[in-house]
C-alpha cells in the first residue's frame, strides 16, 4: 500500500469537537476500504491567507495514511461532498514523518516563549513600565507652554 499525507481545512463555524469528528469520519472511511491512519493531528483554528467560500479562518487537520489508492479516492470523494470541508490536499509520499509535524513543533515553540508578559521579544525583560536603565529625569525642569504653530520657525513649502 502507498503512503499519503492529507491536510484538510474545515469551516470556522463548526466547533473543535465537530472538526475532530469530521477527521474521525474520514479515518473510518479509509479503514473500511482497507487502509490505516497512522497519525491524526489537529492544528486548530488558523487564519487563512485569503477568503475561501466567505470564510477567513478554518480548522486545520493532518492525516498520515497507509492505504490503497481506492481508499484515498473514496475519502476525497466524501470530502468533496461534505460542505464543512473548505479545501483538502492529499499527497503521496515516500515515507511518513515520525513524531509531531512542523506545524505542531512551531506551536510548541510559540508556547515556550510565553505570553504577553514582556519577556522574549527584542530582549526586553519585565513589563513595559520597568525602565530602570533610564535613571531619574527630574533634573530637566518644566519646558513651559508650547509656542503657537505659526511661530515655531518651521518653513512650509506653500510659503514663498
Amino acid at each position: 500500500m502507498a503512503l499519503y499525507e492529507c491536510v484538510l481545512i474545515a469551516r470556522q463555524d463548526i466547533s473543535s469537537s465537530q472538526a475532530e469528528g469530521l477527521v474521525d469520519q474520514f479515518s473510518e472511511i479509509v479503514a473500511n476500504n482497507g487502509g490505516t491512519v497512522t497519525k491524526k493531528e489537529m492544528w486548530g483554528l488558523r487564519t487563512l491567507a485569503y477568503r475561501i467560500k466567505k470564510n477567513r479562518k478554518g480548522h486545520y487537520a493532518l492525516l498520515n495514511l497507509d492505504a490503497p489508492a481506492a481508499a484515498v479516492t473514496e475519502m476525497e470523494r466524501n470530502m468533496r461532498l461534505n460542505e464543512d470541508v473548505l479545501r483538502y490536499l492529499t499527497l503521496r509520499v515516500d515515507e511518513l514523518e515520525e513524531g509531531p509535524s512542523v506545524m505542531l513543533q512551531a506551536r510548541e515553540r510559540r508556547d515556550d516563549r510565553g505570553g504577553r508578559d514582556g519577556g522574549g521579544r527584542f530582549g526586553r525583560g519585565g513589563p513595559r513600565g520597568d525602565r530602570g536603565d533610564r535613571g531619574d529625569r527630574g533634573d530637566r525642569g518644566d519646558r513651559g507652554d508650547r509656542a503657537p504653530r505659526g511661530d515655531r520657525g518651521e518653513s512650509r513649502g506653500d510659503e514663498a
